[in-house]
């Protein structure tokens, strides 16, 4: 069974600070039985990131939408399994106004961090919380998971501009803690390759954005967000297709000037 000691030596072992930003992906399945639960294993991130921001995915995408076109962050549950779940409806917990993307955060500035995202008309804007992770030199945490439930992707290629990666904007309300609304043009995500992501692992890798370990059974995949982004905008300067239209190995020309 994990306990909170293996997920400290994993932090630890990715030369992770207690100070540091880390944003986690988590399949629960792959990682085995963990002492408390989904409960125990946040307990856990947020001992060791005492001094830090602990940051866990609570998205609504495959509900809020033209059908369903209300967002409360008091209600609406996330759509991406068990430990985002749980996460959003924890006292100590900040989850975001963001009506598709949202995330919950744990720490001293939390709410900082997830300030101003009923303002968001796309899924990682630039001026987002997503995009903080860069700015705060965040560590990306893919626990059981590989580059296509990495989110912070998305947020790269709005920093880009990607084409077509956005649909037509449509109406919707989000609701704050206290029931205030807000009304807003949303863009959400069309076709963006996501599926393909793990494309990317391989320059990734090759050019120093990655490190590993495990916890239980689940590989761990630690991505440094601003090397990440560095590498894949470069990726895209050099390339005259799309990336990530299809599973395709990324030619080493593309980066071999960072290695």
């Amino acid at each position: 069974m994990i306990d909170a000691s293996d997920v400290h030596a994993l932090l630890r072992g990715l030369g992770i600070e207690k100070n540091e930003t880390v944003l986690m992906h988590t399949s629960m399945r792959a990682i085995g039985e963990v002492e408390g639960g989904c409960d125990g294993l946040i307990d856990a991130f947020t001992s060791y990131l005492s001094d830090g921001l602990f940051v866990i995915p609570t998205h609504t995408w495959g509900i809020v939408g033209k059908i369903t076109p209300i967002y409360d962050v008091r209600t609406t549950v996330p759509c991406i399994g068990a430990l985002p779940t749980v996460a959003a409806t924890r006292a100590d917990g900040v989850r975001s106004l963001h009506p598709t993307h949202s995330v919950t955060a744990f720490g001293k500035d939390a709410e900082d961090f997830v300030g101003g995202e009923e303002k968001a008309t796309s899924p990682c804007p630039p001026d987002g919380c997503w995009a903080r992770l860069y700015d705060r030199d965040a560590k990306i945490l893919l626990v059981g998971v590989e580059q296509n439930r990495n989110t912070y992707i998305h947020a790269v290629d709005e920093m880009i501009d990607l084409p077509g990666r956005l649909r037509e904007p449509i109406p919707l309300t989000i609701l704050d803690r206290e029931g205030k609304e807000y009304k807003i043009l949303f863009r959400k995500h069309g076709n963006t390759g996501s599926e393909h992501f793990t494309n990317y692992q391989k320059p990734l890798d090759a050019c120093g954005a990655l490190t590993y370990g495990t916890l239980g059974g689940a590989k761990v995949i630690c991505c440094d967000a601003r090397r990440l982004t560095e590498v894949i905008k470069h990726l895209w300067s050099r390339t005259d297709y799309d990336l990530c239209a299809e599973e395709r190995e990324i030619p080493e020309a593309l980066y071999a000037d960072l290695l």
